[in-house]
């Protein structure tokens, strides 16, 4: 008796440290969770704010500090992973690249992208590889952006004469006009990618606002927590609307595109024009079947999926690059002194003289580092079982890499929150933003990261300098240019830019 209950009690203990040691093991590969969740919508209300400090990098940017660089969030139906690290952003990026290649199906990708047909929103397979190859090779390549430099620098020098006739005219005693610059940015940067992509003439300007009207608006609901994305059983009441705007947005965007297309189908190409970007789709379409969509619906998701994030991302861009400036004058100085010594007063700047203009270039990087056009990653979706940091993150699973966390980590960078350009000629010279160096990644990375990177980086830089070079500026009083971002898939500057402008080369320049 005494035996068996011995054997009895060592098996019932063994059974017992093994369902225990099991279930800790278990628990010690799963992501912790943060707290504060609330039954069925999860941590859903902790990422409705539209203040600057409330917008969900934000929010999500303080969890990491108290729950850890890889932790958990629920939000509705979904389990959430996210990322504030570079060494993890880089596991998952490249370990784990093709694991988390799939795309989440959100309402916005469906009502107002085709049906999940725009190639930065769609699930990884044939018809994503071969969209993104057609973008790739036929826009984004080298020899295409280099074939047409000469749309970006017509549309930024009728830009630069548009801003002198506007100082000729509504110059006050100071010699100076004052002028709202994200309308101008957003002009610019929305004639240069319509007619790269559609020929089309910025003289047009009843369609080039509507459509630039109907982007904006689209960015901001596309990055909206929408509730029937992670309650889907709710979507039927439409909370907050975003159903019905979305669908309005949808409209006026397939409208402006089907017109150009049903265009395209019936012009001729003239000997020695250059090919429009949906001319090429069109080629393409012709001889090749795309899989998952029609012809059609392929080419107008494909051209205005690019219209959409190429202009959105670069106008934030160019925005947040010139408020910084603009909040530090020395910096600004020496951008113009650089401009100066290597371009001179007597002629433009051209994209060429890029690649000398260091100082510019680290502004560039350090614009991108201290405000990312997205400073949360697309969300990837797992596609089959993975492990991120020791931790085992199931199928299905949503992720998300919080650039802008990783961007402002003090242990990389030395006063993260200042603008410093010259750490990238110093500490950080040997970091770029092409998604190789994963503290810097505003383009994200791996298969799923932006393609237009290298047209972005000519744009951005290029504009800035030949403001820079065209005029000095200053703010319009000795208060700081307000900071506050707009809420959206992209985080846009909340107020209106004012600058006070006045030229600074000879008027023969500026004709």
């Amino acid at each position: 008796m005494d035996i068996l209950l011995i054997v009895v009690t060592v098996a019932a203990s063994s059974f017992i440290l093994f369902f225990f040691l099991g279930k800790t093991h278990s628990k010690s590969r799963r992501v912790a969770e943060a707290g504060g969740a609330w039954p069925i919508i999860g941590h859903l209300h902790l990422l409705g704010g539209s203040d600057t400090d409330q917008l969900p990098h934000k929010i999500m940017g303080r969890m990491a500090d108290k729950y850890g660089p890889i932790f958990g969030m629920k939000l509705g139906v979904h389990q959430v992973v996210v990322v504030s690290d570079h060494k993890l952003a880089k596991e998952c990026f490249t370990t784990n690249d093709l694991a988390l290649a799939g795309r989440p199906k959100l309402m916005s990708s469906e009502i107002m992208g085709y049906k999940q047909a725009f190639f930065g929103l769609c699930s990884y397979g044939p018809y994503w590889r071969e969209t993104r190859k057609i973008a790739t090779i036929e826009l984004f390549s080298t020899r295409r952006i280099e074939m047409l430099k000469h749309i970006r620098q017509f549309e930024v020098k009728s830009g630069i004469k548009e801003i002198h006739n506007n100082w000729a005219k509504n110059m006050n005693l100071n010699g100076v006009v004052k002028m709202e610059m994200k309308e101008w940015i957003g002009d610019i940067v929305m004639n240069t990618m319509q007619k790269m992509l559609f020929g089309r003439s910025n003289e047009e300007e009843g369609i080039n606002y509507k459509a630039h009207k109907a982007i904006r608006r689209y960015f901001e609901l596309a990055g909206a927590f929408v509730m029937a994305d992670y309650l889907p059983y709710l979507r039927w009441l439409d909370i907050g609307g975003y159903e019905k705007a979305m669908k309005e947005v949808s409209k006026e965007m397939d409208s402006v595109v089907e017109e150009w297309l049903a265009e395209h189908k019936t012009k001729k190409i003239k000997s020695g024009e250059v090919e429009d970007f949906m001319d090429v789709m069109l080629s393409i379409c012709e001889n090749k079947h795309l899989p998952a969509f029609d012809a059609d619906t392929a080419i107008k998701a494909t051209c205005m999926g690019i219209l959409s994030a190429g202009t959105d991302t670069t106008i934030v861009t160019l925005t947040w690059t010139l408020c910084l400036l603009l909040n530090n004058y020395e910096a600004l100085q020496k951008a113009q002194d650089e401009i100066d010594a290597h371009v001179g007063k007597n002629k433009w700047v051209q994209e060429s003289d890029i690649k000398n203009l260091v100082y510019l270039q680290a502004i560039v990087k350090e614009a991108l580092r201290l405000y990312p056009a997205g400073p949360l990653s697309v969300p990837h979706e797992s596609m089959e079982d993975c492990v991120i940091g020791g931790y085992d993150i199931p199928k299905g699973t949503r992720l998300l890499v919080n650039l802008w966390k990783i961007h402002h980590d003090p242990n990389i960078w030395k006063n993260p929150h200042e603008f410093k350009p010259e750490r990238f000629l110093t500490t950080h010279k040997d970091v770029d933003v092409r998604g190789n160096h994963f503290e810097l990644i505003p383009f994200g990375s791996g298969r799923r990261m932006c393609p237009g990177i290298s047209l972005v980086l000519q744009v951005v830089p290029f504009v800035i300098a030949m403001l820079l070079q065209g005029f000095d500026m200053k703010r319009p009083s000795d208060e700081p240019i307000d900071m506050s971002e707009s809420f959206g898939l992209s985080v846009l500057k909340a107020s209106p830019l004012e600058v006070l402008l006045a030229p600074r080369l000879a008027p023969v320049l500026y004709e």
